[in-house]
């Protein structure tokens, strides 16, 4: 036998293995039908360990431990079949219906809006960019642009979620597991950061530098140079601007944006400072009202899952299961719970195609929790 002759083999196994797996789907479907005729759940996770126990048992020993990823995949195929046809749904769907049936087609202007930091804040300038004459409330910290939200005090609220050198913001997604909130629209900004002074002052005279944090990270190598210059982190890049403009000192500089020159009166002394020049934070726009406007092709959601295995696996098959590009995946730990975790996902999926809509039908019933948290688009 050539090669040939082998693959002809395989093709018509393949074609062998396609006619009973429709039989199998068509059996699905008569199960599904008698689970709602006699009012039964779709899930039956006993029965479904019980048949991957005896399949394994029955498998040559030399492809066991492949047959439990088949047989998962087929189980989820199986049920997300079961409930296309029976058109499950839940009030989640038809939220999102209605959110997409009622939303102005054009995103509001001239609008109240809450940020985190000061005039100059790569967060203020985000704002501006998502909304045009926003009327911008700042506060402290991320802890009061989520309650200003909440409170009804501004309708938006600019939150950074990620930047592509330092990661994630933390601190952000341990807020988001406690407060209740919708993404509405997101942006890719390009960060700039750049070294401040009043006016005059030359390098060799600068002693401390001011920044927030991932300002400081993302400057590393430049700051690595200095001999005798401390680095002092704090709230916001805009703040630390400020705090030049503001102190007594001429030793003193700041990492902060261009903008921040002419509202606070300093000069730049170097210009783009950061390690890498693809440095971007991604920022999202955050409502109390569940809003999908036109275009909406990015998902963001948060679930916990059982505390065993395959559990993450199971609700990717369903991803895959469905056709659904996933191309975010963050965990954080959830408090009071040890080695647990929340994980949040940024899908891939038109908010108007019908899979999209089964797929918020059916991740409740493989997630411990679940948190749909907004369909968006994201402005370049």
């Amino acid at each position: 036998m050539d090669l040939t002759d082998y693959r002809s083999q395989i093709d018509s196994i393949d074609d062998q293995i396609v006619k009973l797996f429709a039989q199998r789907m068509t059996m699905s479907d008569e199960i599904a039908r008698f689970k709602q005729e006699h009012n039964l759940p779709i899930v039956d996770m006993k029965r479904e360990r019980d048949k991957l126990h005896c399949i394994v048992e029955n498998s040559p020993e030399n492809i066991q431990e492949y047959v439990p990823l088949l047989y998962s995949l087929m189980l989820e195929l199986s049920r997300s079949y079961q409930y296309s046809l029976l058109g499950v749904g839940s009030e989640l769907t038809r939220r999102i219906q209605e959110a997409v049936e009622n939303t102005p087609k054009l995103f509001p202007s001239h609008i109240s809006a809450a940020c985190q930091g000061v005039e100059g804040a790569n967060s203020q300038i985000a704002c501006d960019r998502l909304i045009n004459g926003a009327k911008i409330m700042y506060f402290s910290n991320f802890e009061g642009v989520f309650s200003a939200i909440e409170k009804g005090f501004c309708k938006y609220g600019v939150i950074p979620l990620e930047n592509s050198l330092a990661g994630s913001v933390n601190q952000v997604y341990d807020l988001m597991q406690r407060h209740q909130f919708y993404i509405v629209r997101s942006i890719r900004q390009k960060i700039d950061h750049n070294l401040l002074v009043k006016p005059g002052v030359k390098l060799s005279e600068v002693r401390e530098i001011y920044s927030h944090q991932h300002a400081i990270s993302q400057c590393a190598e430049f700051l690595n140079g200095l001999k005798d210059v401390k680095i002092i982190p704090c709230e916001n890049t805009a703040i630390a601007a400020e705090r030049v403009s503001t102190s007594e000192r001429r030793d003193i500089a700041a990492l902060a944006s261009r903008s921040c020159i002419k509202l606070y009166g300093l000069e730049c002394l170097k210009a783009s400072v950061q390690d890498k020049d693809n440095n971007y934070t991604r920022f999202i726009c955050i409502s109390k009202d569940l809003e999908i406007f036109p275009g909406a092709n990015r998902t963001s959601l948060m679930a916990s899952l059982s505390h065993e295995p395959g559990s993450l696996y199971k609700l990717l098959a369903r991803f895959y299961a469905l056709g659904v590009n996933l191309i975010k995946l963050e965990s954080r730990p959830l408090p009071d719970r040890d080695f647990e975790f929340m994980f949040y996902f940024d899908l891939d999926a038109p908010v108007y195609s019908p899979r999209f809509i089964q797929l918020m039908g059916e991740l409740r019933g493989v997630c411990e929790t679940f948190t749909y948290l907004g369909s968006y688009s994201e402005v370049i």
